[in-house]
């Protein structure tokens, strides 16, 4: 089964192709500066997994419709409008290999920029009366906004659980995979049980995105992410919740010192690291992430779909987890 993105993408590659001029047409502004930018922002645009979630979804329920289409470009400008304010909160100078608005245009801009994204789809939504998928949408943001905040809050005294973790990342990341899921099926006009369904398929996919993420982090310097940069950004990430949760009293203690006090030292990292894979911490997130991708299938194979959105699907699914970056 292959998993690259153009194979998954063979049932919706003409939607995809028509989507990024209408994405263009919508981002559109009067003032030059705004619309500089919004052309940098449309060209510096990644695999566009989330689109291509919307339009599967809706494949898989019945027909890719006009609906489908604007529901794609919210997800993407409401998207676009949080990780603009998140380079500006982070003082990050780079996104996705390229320079981020705040590194080229200054604060100032880049928070009045992402408060434009969100205008325009709440407009977008609100001008074409797609209130059900406005709310399925400001429900994710609200959701992303509230995980973002939750993990700061927690991080201070990195005492996150396994349930505090899930917690988080159900809301930072599942939650705009599962808006995906939801827009596109409630696009095509499925009932309110569909919709349900593909809500919580993209959860579950979303959950397994995320701690494919984590294990990024103690895998090989090839695979897109630099080793052990959520031990120097001090992220308490799902290998390393396990492994402190199976350490005595003394240990545990020894390695948030490190987390806190030393991480900026690579010794000190590749102590961190060690400790996790010794203490069955790769293997456990393994499991867990397994787990919730079995769920997520299990989901897709008890509703009766369109095959070739529904194999698709599939394999998107199997490609969260089998990504190198």
């Amino acid at each position: 089964m292959s998993l690259s993105i153009n194979e998954i993408q063979k049932p919706i590659a003409a939607e995809m192709k028509a989507f990024e001029p209408k994405f263009r047409e919508f981002m559109k502004s009067e003032v030059p500066l705004l619309d500089q930018i919004m052309n940098y922002i449309v060209r510096r645009k990644g695999k566009q997994l989330r689109p291509m979630l919307v339009f599967l979804s809706a494949g898989a329920c019945g027909e890719i419709t006009e609906s489908t289409y604007r529901g794609a470009a919210m997800i993407e400008l409401l998207h676009t409008a949080t990780l603009v304010h998140d380079d500006v909160v982070d003082d990050a100078n780079y996104r996705r290999g390229f320079f981020s608005i705040n590194a080229l245009w200054k604060n100032k801009v880049a928070v009045l920029v992402g408060d434009y994204l969100l205008a325009k789809g709440l407009l977008l939504s609100v001008d074409n009366a797609e209130y059900t998928l406005l709310r399925i949408v400001s429900q994710a943001v609200r959701e992303l906004s509230e995980g973002e905040l939750l993990q700061m809050e927690k991080a201070r005294k990195l005492d996150i659980s396994e349930n505090v973790y899930f917690e988080i990342i159900k809301r930072k990341t599942a939650s705009l995979i599962s808006a995906c899921c939801a827009v596109g099926a409630s696009s095509s006009g499925a009932d309110e049980k569909t919709v349900n369904l593909f809500h919580s398929f993209g959860e579950k996919v979303g959950i397994a995105f995320q701690i494919k993420d984590d294990l990024f982090d103690y895998g090989d310097l090839d695979v897109g992410k630099p080793l052990g940069i959520d031990i120097k950004e001090r992220k308490m990430t799902l290998p390393l919740i396990y492994a402190l949760s199976k350490s005595d009293w003394s240990t545990k203690r020894r390695i948030i010192r490190i987390i806190k006090n030393e991480s900026h030292k690579p010794d000190k990292v590749a102590e961190v690291i060690n400790f996790v894979k010794n203490n069955g911490g790769i293997e456990y997130a393994q499991q867990e992430m397994q787990h919730y991708v079995d769920q997520a299938l299990e989901l897709l194979n008890s509703a009766s779909l369109s095959l070739p959105h529904k194999e698709a699907l599939h394999k998107l699914v199997l490609y969260t987890i089998k990504r190198n970056k």
